[in-house]
């Protein structure tokens, strides 16, 4: 019995550590940290574009893995008590369909893991940068960000 109960105090200390805690970020952090994040990606993304066209693939990849991290990054950046304030542009959409939403994030950091492989063999280097990287910002900004 004592080894049970060791095992479940262990396990739950350890989970402590590996699920993202919001109790220690206030909802105005939570809402600025994703807000600087999307703004990380569409910096680095308007510099993919501009090494892209001069052909400097080699530079562009760093910036494509980065964006490909800050999605999955971004999975952890809802949670329910950041719905409003601090000037969110986040629509309910996302809370209402956050399968959806997470789906969208998951598939737009693999996009950019493609892009990253692609960029070496396609000749037509805008076409799959819009495929593989901007088709998700516009998805995304559609259904689940204000117009501004």
């Amino acid at each position: 019995m004592k080894v049970i109960k060791i095992f479940i105090i262990t396990l739950i200390f350890s989970l402590s550590f590996s699920i993202p805690s919001y109790a220690n970020q206030s909802v105005e952090e939570i809402i600025k940290g994703r807000k600087a994040i999307f703004s990380e990606n569409y910096q680095n993304a308007k510099k993919i574009s501009i090494l892209l066209k001069s052909k400097k693939i080699e530079k562009a990849k760093p910036l494509i893995k980065k964006i490909s991290d800050n999605y999955k990054k971004l999975l952890d950046y809802f949670p329910e008590n950041s719905k409003e304030g601090f000037k969110t542009g986040a629509l309910p959409s996302i809370w209402e369909n956050k399968d959806e939403f997470n789906a969208l994030m998951q598939k737009a950091s693999g996009d950019m893991i493609q892009l990253a492989k692609a960029i070496d063999t396609t000749e037509d280097l805008t076409a799959i940068q819009k495929k593989l990287m901007w088709n998700n910002c516009s998805a995304c900004h559609k259904k689940f960000r204000m117009k501004h």
